[in-house]
């Protein structure tokens, strides 16, 4: 399929495909390390179990960013093996949010993951204003 040819219903589909392999909101960690690109599943799959002491076999989806922001991969167990979705923002960047390098990971839901996908802040980042009424 050539690239000039994928319609935004594709893609829509593309992200959908991917959101339905998600099974448990709360399994859906993203990586605090920028990671490089070149690495292959079982580059990611390292990282995960020396670095940061997971499990990449235990069904959880794990994302990873490069430092320019505009690219990512996800990492993904099924039962027969790993699935690696890679996506290249063509203009713009991912909406990535500053994370603290003390932790490993952060852990966000479904939505967030939609929400970054589409090139969209995801709403646990997105700073909350306290207003009151005077």
């Amino acid at each position: 399929m050539e690239i000039e040819s994928i319609s935004i219903s594709e893609t829509s589909t593309m992200i959908q495909n991917l959101l339905d392999r998600v099974s448990d909101e709360e399994h859906i960690f993203l990586s605090h390390q920028f990671v490089d690109m070149r690495k292959s599943i079982d580059g990611l799959a390292t990282i995960l179990q020396g670095v940061y002491e997971l499990n990449p076999f235990n069904g959880d989806t794990f994302l990873f960013c490069n430092k320019k922001k505009d690219k990512l991969k996800i990492l993904q167990w099924d039962t027969e093996g790993f699935i690696v979705t890679y996506k290249r923002m063509e203009r713009g960047k991912f909406h990535w949010p500053s994370l603290s390098e003390q932790e490993k990971v952060t852990a966000v839901k479904r939505k967030d993951l939609k929400r970054l996908l589409q090139g969209l802040p995801m709403e646990k980042f997105i700073p909350k204003r306290n207003y009151s009424i005077v």
